[in-house]
């Protein structure tokens, strides 16, 4: 069975930023309360499927991206833009838009 993932993406991100793929939205309640479409909230989580070479500094070098491919990274609701590529809605937001990495 293949990923949606494994896709080619037809972007490639610029400077510090990243193509995200949010994750579903929670359809349930910790309580076990099936919440409907319209009360369903923005996904804060997402897979990291692009990253951009790094933010150039003055002198030339770039500053390295401390996320990588596949890693699932955590968001502010209202952080990056989201777009659509080939049918599919992902975000593209900087790195500092990113609050945390998830560790499993």
């Amino acid at each position: 069975m293949a990923k949606k993932d494994e896709t080619k993406l037809s972007v490639r991100p610029l400077d510090d930023r990243l193509v995200v793929e949010a994750l579903e939205a929670e359809e349930t309640t910790s309580g076990g309360i099936l919440l409907p479409d319209t009360a369903k909230q923005k996904p804060q989580r997402g897979r990291v499927l692009a990253v951009g070479p790094g933010k150039a500094r003055d002198d030339g070098q770039r500053t390295a991206v401390s996320v990588s491919v596949g890693d699932e990274v955590l968001f502010g609701r209202y952080a990056g833009n989201d777009v659509e590529i080939n049918g599919r809605e992902l975000k593209i937001m900087r790195e500092s838009d990113v609050l945390a990495k998830v560790v499993k």
